[in-house]
């Protein structure tokens, strides 16, 4: 499947929703895990913002690619960001959309013993 590389220089992000497991099967709760590795693959909202628009999007990593306090406002940083296009029919609908996937999601805020500067 094509994958689209998306260049995140010159956006802003930050976390919208705190990491969740990405559900595979909605009716038996199976977690979903990367084909290559098996590591569990967490789902993360963020605010994207570039160009004068802001969009909340989705970004599928895995759990190995969480780094730092992800909570709510944190900037972040979007490591290997791709889009990929994807179309599926279920109950005779055809749906479509664009799934995005990240290698790394790690915060940009700094975490320490010292103080803040005022």
């Amino acid at each position: 499947m094509r994958q689209i590389p998306v260049d995140t220089s010159a956006a802003t992000v930050m976390v919208a929703k705190t990491p969740q497991p990405k559900v595979r099967d909605r009716r038996t709760g199976e977690i979903a895990t990367d084909a290559e590795t098996g590591a569990m693959l967490m789902t993360v909202d963020v605010m994207f913002a570039a160009n004068d628009e802001v969009e909340i999007l989705s970004v599928t990593v895995p759990e190995t690619g969480i780094s730092g306090d992800l909570t709510m406002g944190t900037p972040a940083a979007l490591t290997g960001l791709v889009a990929r296009p994807w179309e599926n029919e279920f109950n005779g609908q055809k749906r479509h959309g664009i799934a995005f996937r990240a290698v790394a999601v790690t915060s940009l805020t700094t975490t320490g013993t010292g103080s803040k500067a005022a």
